[in-house]
């Protein structure tokens, strides 16, 4: 344990995180991010393979590892040697979490599993992220979001209907299995404090993928046929969708009846549309959406942009931009909410990262720790945790463990 007088909610554990590139990472991140201590176990040469994707920031980190490694120390290790083998064992003595996505079977050669490691740290709670389940016939194979993003149908369910089916624009299967296996985490906390006893926890990158179809999933099952893809439209709720006026896009999310009258009657002002027996139900106006969506489509074409925006908030109707990301990231609104951390840097001066999402009695939980250098907590970590001297440190370093 450790922190224990900080006041965040997970100060006190202590996490190892073996995994790499961006499940495994985010999921020690969002517990980095509640307080804990996480320790990320690299390579001593080349590290995390985010290290080379993305954008360069300084000689050792990029843009992609920077957006899943912030409140995290770094250590390096050779898993291939006894010695760094040896290290983790005793660093998970130490620790209350493990996480790893190794292929499966990887972990046990090193020695590393769950079995091993918790035979003599009962307590120990221990997150294993796969591509695919680890019971079943498929166990072996390796998990990356895009072929799981296909499997899984979510491509199918994505992009307009006369188009190939379309990925995510950010990779939502990792993101997603990243925070179910931090829950899951969690909830082995949680339990652990009743049982004095740790978990194996199981995750699987396709499993994730199915359940985040949600409705869509159910829809395909009730009909025993693929969801039509509606692109920007919804599926269910007219209109609702992007929309374009004179001089650019904006959303529009009509929710219900009464708002649908007062966007015909106070926005687009055609009452006549309001009145019309095939308009005034959602379900009515999703059965005939191919009728009423030209007419919306050249009222809002021809008005400014500004004034839609103005006159739909006076209605009460939900409405917003379509930002750009950057015009997003640096609005005043991401800036009020202090979403962009400017953290300092020894290499390049200062690097934006982006803030944890959690309030805990209205504040924002803090940005703690930068993303870290490649081993930049190699020797204060190993000295202060397991008690190694400088020379047997620089042992290590000459032998090439870290």
């Amino acid at each position: 344990m450790s922190d224990k007088n900080s006041t965040l909610p997970l100060a006190g554990v202590r996490v190892l995180d073996l995994s790499r590139v961006l499940a495994g990472p985010w999921c020690g991140m969002v517990l980095g991010d509640l307080g804990a201590e996480v320790i990320k176990i690299e390579h001593p040469e080349r590290g995390d393979d985010t290290r080379d994707w993305g954008l360069r920031v300084g000689s050792t980190e990029t843009t992609y590892f920077n957006s899943v490694n912030r409140n995290k120390r770094s250590i390096t290790l050779d898993l291939q040697t006894a010695e760094g083998q040896q290290i983790v064992r005793d660093l998970a003595a130490k620790s209350d979490v493990v996480i790893q996505n190794f292929k499966f079977g990887g972990i046990e050669k090193l020695g590393l599993g769950y079995e091993q490691l918790s035979a003599d740290h009962p307590e120990l709670i221990y997150c294993s992220i796969t591509g695919y389940d680890r019971t079943g016939p498929e166990a072996t194979r390796p998990g990356y979001d895009l072929v799981i993003q296909g499997e899984a149908g979510l491509m199918a369910l994505n992009g307009e209907s006369d188009q190939p089916p379309l990925k995510f624009g950010v990779a939502a299967v990792d993101l997603f299995t990243g925070m179910y296996s931090a829950q899951a985490i969690l909830a082995a906390l949680f339990e652990r404090q009743k049982t004095g006893k740790g978990r194996h926890i199981g995750m699987a990158l396709f499993d994730c993928g199915l359940m985040i179809t949600a409705y869509y999933g159910l829809e395909a099952l009730l009909t025993g046929e693929d969801p039509l893809r509606y692109g920007n439209a919804h599926p269910s709720i007219v209109p609702y969708g992007v929309f374009h006026a004179e001089d650019g896009p904006l959303v529009i999310t009509v929710g219900n009846n009464r708002q649908f009258v007062r966007f015909c009657t106070e926005v687009i002002e055609r009452p006549d549309l309001a009145s019309d027996e095939r308009f005034k139900t959602n379900l009515n106006r999703a059965a005939n959406r191919d009728i009423l969506s030209p007419q919306l489509t050249y009222e809002l074409g021809r008005r400014k942009r500004k004034d839609l925006l103005e006159s739909l908030a006076r209605a009460g109707v939900p409405c917003g931009e379509v930002a750009g990301l950057h015009e997003a990231l640096t609005s005043q609104r991401a800036t009020d909410a202090g979403l962009v951390a400017t953290l300092p840097h020894p290499e390049v001066g200062s690097i934006n990262v982006l803030a944890p999402p959690y309030r805990f009695d209205g504040e924002r939980l803090p940005v703690r720790k930068a993303p870290p250098q490649l081993g930049e907590g190699t020797h204060e970590l190993l000295q202060s945790l397991l008690g190694l001297s400088d020379e047997k440190i620089a042992q290590l370093q000459a032998d090439g463990v870290v």
